[in-house]
């Protein structure tokens, strides 16, 4: 599955947890089993590489937050670097560009574009990952018709 994450906006909703400095995505929040604290990048991550180890994670984000998301995921993580905040197509346009000319996934396979910061569980991405799949064999009657068709 090759899924992009849209991390690019100023992340000032939680405020005053979250501000210009400091985005909603990376504060750690949600408590896990081990009592540890994750954030929302992290959470969501981890969720896509529970369902699907092999998942192409790209983030589309601003440069002021590629540090955090290295720091919080690691330097495997693809990230797609917006030079200006346009809007969310350009921003995805940009990260599919990304997709295809640096992570060389070929063109007719199908990308998965969420936001960072979903507050769902595991069968939400199973079900992404479902439709990722049927999206790749090129049957859109079978999307439509459900698991029956």
């Amino acid at each position: 599955m090759n899924i992009i994450l849209l991390s690019g906006g100023s992340g000032k909703r939680l405020w005053p947890l979250s501000n210009d400095i400091r985005s909603k995505q990376f504060i750690k929040i949600f408590k896990k089993e081990d009592g540890e604290y994750e954030s929302m990048v992290q959470r969501i991550y981890g969720q896509i590489k529970t369902i699907d180890p092999d998942a192409t994670v790209t983030i589309a984000t601003s440069k002021s937050q590629v540090s955090a998301i290295h720091n919080q995921l690691g330097e495997e993580v693809g990230v797609s670097v917006e030079p200006c905040r346009r809007d969310t197509f350009a921003a995805i346009a940009l990260a599919t560009a990304y997709l295809h000319d640096i992570q060389e996934v070929p063109e007719n396979e199908a990308v998965v574009v969420c936001p960072v910061d979903p507050y769902v569980d595991l069968s939400y991405f199973e079900c992404v990952n479902k439709l990722c799949a049927e999206a790749e064999k090129g049957d859109k009657n079978r999307l439509f018709r459900g698991n029956g068709g």
